[in-house]
């Protein structure tokens, strides 16, 4: 098998409220990702999201199920989006069909499809990130080149948020999953500020195109209690959906998210003013 994964269990705001700093990176920070030859997966307990890499070499790698799934085959009752976060050019087999994806292209992969990866050079792999999420219906496969994704700017040089959004699942149907990119200008260092919770969706972010020794402090918890986890380059956090998702780096970055719940309405959010946060 080239498939590791582990499970995450929901946790209740009052107890990462009472947690410390290692409780917190154990229960939502995901590290180890990417790793040269395999797929790695954390099944989440929040709307059964899974949040996974993959790095395949020029010999391709099969997505496997995984036991937590509880069938025969992957997406046998899922979807899938893959987003190119690094590397060269990678190829996605869907059935017969073979996608090449580019740095930030994003393939979505609708329920009961067979998928396999590889890359075009194995000394510059692909690195792909993987969410997927329970589905109800078959989705036509979608690829989404980077340009073709509808781009939002917000955010000002004054407040350090000047950042780009790159919405992809927006403009095509999904059962329940949404993703998309923002990509920070530099000198900018605050993403998601002021912050909001959406108690219908949980949600992901995947941090990257940080510096070996830069960093990010992602906020997390109740707007009244809130906590920080400290995070490296092309590491992943889950957020609940009780929960603000926020951050603030030494330098710009990227970052993916990605949410799952009741509904993909991209709007469908609860603010948290900055006089509200404690």
């Amino acid at each position: 098998m080239t498939i590791d994964h582990e499970t995450r269990f929901a946790v209740h705001p009052e107890a990462a409220a009472a947690m410390g700093t290692e409780e917190l990176r154990r229960h939502f920070l995901i590290q180890g990702l990417f790793e040269t030859g395999r797929i790695r997966l954390s099944y989440t307990h929040y709307d059964r999201m899974i949040v996974g890499g993959a790095v395949p070499t020029t010999e391709e790698i099969a997505l496997e199920t995984i036991r937590p799934n509880g069938t025969a085959r992957f997406l046998e009752r899922r979807e899938l989006v893959l987003v190119h976060v690094g590397g060269g050019e990678g190829h996605v087999r869907v059935g017969e069909e073979s996608h090449v994806l580019k740095v930030r292209d994003m393939l979505y992969v609708g329920l009961g499809q067979e998928v396999a990866l590889r890359s075009a050079d194995g000394a510059n792999p692909a690195r792909f990130y993987l969410l997927s999420a329970p589905a109800h219906k078959t989705l036509p496969t979608r690829h989404l080149p980077h340009e073709s994704a509808k781009r939002i700017d917000l955010g000002a040089r004054a407040t350090s948020n000047e950042r780009s959004i790159f919405q992809y699942t927006t403009t095509i149907e999904t059962c329940q999953i949404v993703v998309g990119m923002t990509k920070l200008a530099e000198g900018s260092v605050w993403n998601t500020m002021p912050a909001h919770v959406h108690d219908r969706r949980m949600e992901a972010y995947l941090y990257f195109d940080l510096a070996d020794e830069a960093r990010v402090f992602h906020l997390m918890g109740e707007p009244t209690e809130t906590r920080h986890i400290v995070m490296a380059n092309e590491e992943a956090v889950v957020s609940p959906p009780w929960s603000i998702h926020s951050g603030c780096g030494t330098s710009s970055y990227s970052f993916v998210w990605a949410m799952a719940g009741d509904n993909v309405d991209y709007t469908d959010m609860d603010p948290a003013p900055l006089k509200d946060l404690r």
